[in-house]
């Protein structure tokens, strides 16, 4: 049987982390799974795992001063899908993550903790370049997402440490897309997710952004593949828009994407570039 710690609030919980380096368990959506040992069985866990359920300093969305968006850890997927200050993509991802009564109990933090090469919102948070703000007794640190997560189901988590909350901060862009395969509609696995976005102005690309989730390891963004279109005129893109996917083919792992995923991605992409070099009308591109 595990030992089961329940803190009434942050630094309680990161006196016991630090103590027995318990295990954080919020809406326990992969966590109790990862556990489970059969039907009728309680799960067992490797560790002493800690209820952090009820640590309002995690709780809750606001926006800051200078329009950065900050998520609390233990914020809900369905309560970050229903917030219109939330970025579109991480609404998006938000709102097509499983079935309801599991995006009323993941928490952003635990599908950030989870490092699955599948989880729904890495995948934006790193297109956006969010950080993490880490809690422990020695402090707080913060790290983009795309650095905390190190592959798959690894991250750079300290064991006496608490993700506290994700900090987004603005960008600019007027052209947006979105959008997740699964097998089904509810309760879906991403088996495919591709995030996108660019700022055009007098006919100039000024940034474009895009990332693949269950491409990999982790989330699959390169700055260098990017920039091939930054900078560039829109009415470029026909010319250049074969050497950009190819480019961007050889950053996914070749293991994890069989034809029809680099296929797919390949034809997300290029629809999306399609659309901007044909000035389509600026917003989400659906």
């Amino acid at each position: 049987m595990n030992t089961c710690y329940i803190p009434e609030n942050l630094t309680e919980a990161l006196e016991i982390r630090r103590k027995t380096h318990a295990l954080p368990l919020a809406g326990g959506t992969d966590l109790m799974v990862q556990a489970k040992q059969g039907i009728g069985i309680n799960p067992v866990f490797k560790s002493p795992i800690m209820i952090i359920t009820g640590l309002d300093e995690l709780k809750g969305i606001r926006v800051e001063d200078d329009g950065t968006l900050v998520i609390g850890a233990l914020t809900t997927s369905a309560e970050i899908a229903a917030d219109e200050r939330v970025f579109y993509h991480i609404r998006t991802a938000a709102s097509q993550m499983g079935a309801i009564s599991l995006r009323n109990t993941a928490t952003i933090g635990g599908n950030i903790a989870n490092a699955s090469p599948k989880g729904d919102l890495p995948q934006p948070l790193i297109l956006l370049d969010a950080t993490l703000t880490l809690a422990s007794l020695d402090g707080e640190r913060e790290m983009k997402v795309d650095d905390f997560i190190t592959g798959a189901k690894k991250t750079a988590l300290n064991d006496d440490e608490i993700i506290k909350e994700i900090r987004v901060k603005p960008v600019e862009a007027n052209y947006l897309f979105y959008h997740k395969i699964g097998t089904r509609k509810a309760n879906a696995i991403s088996k495919l997710s591709l995030s996108a976005m660019a700022n055009v102005k007098d006919g100039l690309i000024l940034d474009f952004r895009a990332s693949s989730g269950a491409a990999g390891d982790k989330v699959k963004r390169k700055r260098e593949v990017e920039e091939m279109l930054i900078g560039k005129a829109v009415s470029d893109i026909p010319s250049l828009k074969d050497g950009f996917l190819t480019a961007w083919n050889g950053i996914l792992s070749p293991h994890a994407m069989p034809t029809y995923r680099r296929e797919s991605t390949k034809r997300m992409l290029s629809y999306f570039l399609d659309k901007i070099s044909e000035g389509a009308e600026l917003g989400i591109i659906s």
